[in-house]
């Protein structure tokens, strides 16, 4: 079968590999579609955290079971699924309390271990779920939006409070979207002016912030000078991580949903006289991945306008340079395998 290898950061090679074969408590699947997300671009330039050469990227995963055997989500040959790519141990401290999404031992496809951009896959039959009314694009992208939603969750959102999104990447998208189901009033803040009027019409984000046009001037005037109660940072940005705090309200919150290779540093008078809360998101959980499919299940979320580039499994290698320049107006990119 074909593979695509990430052989060391700016290089792909395409290869020929030998087919899978499933564990007993595997399936075997086919790969139809693969979503590329900010994690495998960083990694492809060689910023990504917890990352070695050579691997096989992907973990927004869209497949076709071809083989497995007994299990409990009644799956079958012919499902159309998605992919939760966590391997978590079971049986740590975080696992025994539910959070598998940060694990001690986390395994992620295509991060810690080979992923998906290849033609078939052995996946561990629990990490799977049936996506029944959802296209095999739409299928592709559950991980990605599943990221925002944790988040959003982790957030606690209350309805009618500002919540401010920093970054209007994939995952910053996300996090609107369901920040905005969750009833909040959502404040999309960036650089980039076509990416803040997307958000105004896509999310929808009730206000946009340009963060190069004095944006606390900006928020002080959509919150009466109180700033927004919750600030989530989806940027993998240090400045913009760091800068974030000086966006929370008194008593506020803040979430890194984002991820960056760097120390980061704060002002504790700062945060101590706001007594603020500092969180952070980490992956998600099978709850979440069944909140996106619902929603996207039930049209809450445009998922045709949010993927704008796509390429054929064989022509992937050549598009990938592409879809680094934002001028190329790229919000996700899918393969079709």
């Amino acid at each position: 079968m074909k593979t695509i290898y990430c052989e060391e950061p700016n290089r792909f090679a395409m290869k020929e590999t030998e087919m899978p074969q499933r564990g007993e408590q595997e399936a075997l699947i086919r790969i139809r579609r693969v979503g590329i997300c900010g994690t495998d671009l960083h990694a492809y330039r060689g910023n990504q955290p917890y990352f070695v050469y050579p691997r096989i990227l992907g973990h927004e995963l869209a497949g076709e079971v071809v083989e497995i055997g007994a299990n409990v989500q009644g799956l079958k040959a012919g499902d159309i699924v998605t992919v939760m790519p966590y391997l978590e141990c079971g049986r740590c401290v975080a696992c025994r309390s539910g959070k598998t999404n940060c694990c001690t031992q986390l395994s992620v496809l295509g991060v810690h271990q080979d992923g998906g951009m290849r033609e078939y896959m052995a996946v561990p039959a629990d990490h799977l779920l049936k996506t029944e009314g959802l296209t095999l694009d739409q299928s592709a992208i559950v991980e990605c939006f599943s990221i925002g939603a944790h988040a959003v969750r982790r957030a606690a959102v209350q309805p009618g409070e500002f919540a401010l999104v920093i970054g209007a990447g994939p995952i910053g998208l996300g996090v609107m979207k369901f920040a905005h189901l969750a009833g909040a009033k959502v404040i999309a803040l960036d650089i980039n002016e076509e990416r803040l009027e997307f958000c105004k019409n896509w999310a929808p984000a009730e206000y946009t912030v340009n963060a190069a046009k004095d944006p606390h001037k900006r928020l002080e005037e959509i919150t009466g000078g109180e700033y927004p109660t919750l600030v989530l940072d989806a940027t993998g940005n240090a400045k913009s991580m760091e800068n974030a705090f000086s966006y929370v309200s008194h008593g506020g919150r803040l979430v890194y949903v984002g991820l960056v290779k760097a120390e980061l540093t704060f002002s504790d008078p700062d945060f101590h006289k706001k007594e603020m809360t500092l969180l952070s998101g980490r992956n998600a959980t099978r709850e979440d991945f069944e909140r996106v499919i619902d929603a996207i299940r039930g049209g809450k979320v445009d998922t045709d306008a949010f993927i704008t580039h796509r390429s054929a499994f064989d022509e992937m290698i050549g598009a990938y340079e592409s879809w680094l320049k934002p001028e190329t107006g790229v919000i996700k990119a899918i393969v079709e395998v």
